[in-house]
């Protein structure tokens, strides 16, 4: 019993001296590497400020946060000046009228209870396609060791606005049958009168029917880049979008169609330079 004993008493100096060399270790690994990336920002920085490009190109990709809806994006920059970049940019997403009203409805079918939800009125989702030119103006954070910078974004170019029909789940009062319709001009009762409707009639139809109205948008942002001197871009967006479309644009019943839209932005960035 006792050689055991001795023979734990005897390593467990040695662990503890090992385990505490792997601490001191792990320890100078982590700050040799934070001296080496605050030296490499360094020497950014000194070479940006010999006027020398320290980037070429940059990827980045987006959510925009918008206050008629959302949309995703992808853009892309190459580096003129050290103050200058040129940028290119798709993005697509939904626009909401600011008249739409979620309804809740609760069904029964089979002696089943469904609960569902449709938007009161609504005739069209609107989704938007755009492609655009722009520019990416730094403003400030030059020399910031901190790497933050605000840079001005501004452009437009093409938008493609996408009309899909809405479907509505709806029983028929005469032969009290559900049915899945959409807006013909015809049946305008029938999506105003909430006492038939038992919801929406499904994100899958309507696809192989969408409406393409041509136009254009511009877009100005101001952009916080918190990634300056790294690879990996981390940035936050906020701006203003303005859309003309050659068509108006139907979305909801008994409320005026448009074709100029406007909205603000905030958006979460993040991508790569090299």
């Amino acid at each position: 019993m006792r050689r055991p004993l001795f023979i734990l008493l005897f390593l467990f100096p040695i662990f503890l001296f090992a385990q505490n060399r792997n601490k001191q270790d792990a320890a100078a690994e982590k700050a040799r590497k934070k001296q080496e990336k605050k030296d490499k920002i360094n020497q950014l920085i000194k070479q940006e400020e010999e006027g020398a490009l320290i980037f070429q190109k940059q990827t980045v990709y987006g959510l925009n946060f918008n206050t008629d809806g959302w949309s995703i994006f992808l853009e892309k920059g190459k580096y003129k000046t050290i103050t200058k970049t040129n940028l290119w940019w798709l993005s697509f997403g939904e626009r909401h009228h600011p008249k739409e009203e979620k309804i809740p409805t609760i069904s029964s079918t089979g002696g089943l209870l469904i609960v569902s939800s449709y938007t009161y009125g609504k005739v069209n989702n609107f989704y938007a396609l755009n492609a655009g030119l722009g520019s990416q103006k730094l403003l400030g954070g030059k020399g910031n060791k901190n790497g933050v910078a605000v840079s001005l974004i501004y452009g437009g170019g093409f938008s493609a606005g996408l009309l899909r029909h809405y479907y509505l789940e709806v029983l028929n009062s005469s032969s009290s049958v559900r049915e899945v319709i959409k807006y013909t001009g015809t049946n305008k009762a029938d999506f105003l009168n909430p006492t038939n409707i038992l919801g929406r009639g499904g994100l899958t139809r309507g696809w192989n029917e969408i409406k393409f109205v041509p136009g254009f948008h511009t877009r100005t942002a101001l952009r916080f880049d918190y990634g300056r001197y790294n690879e990996m871009v981390s940035a936050v967006e906020v701006g203003l979008n303005a859309s003309y479309y050659t068509q108006n644009m139907p979305m909801v019943l008994d409320v005026p169609e448009r074709k100029f839209f406007f909205n603000a932005y905030a958006a979460i960035c993040f991508g790569k330079r090299k």
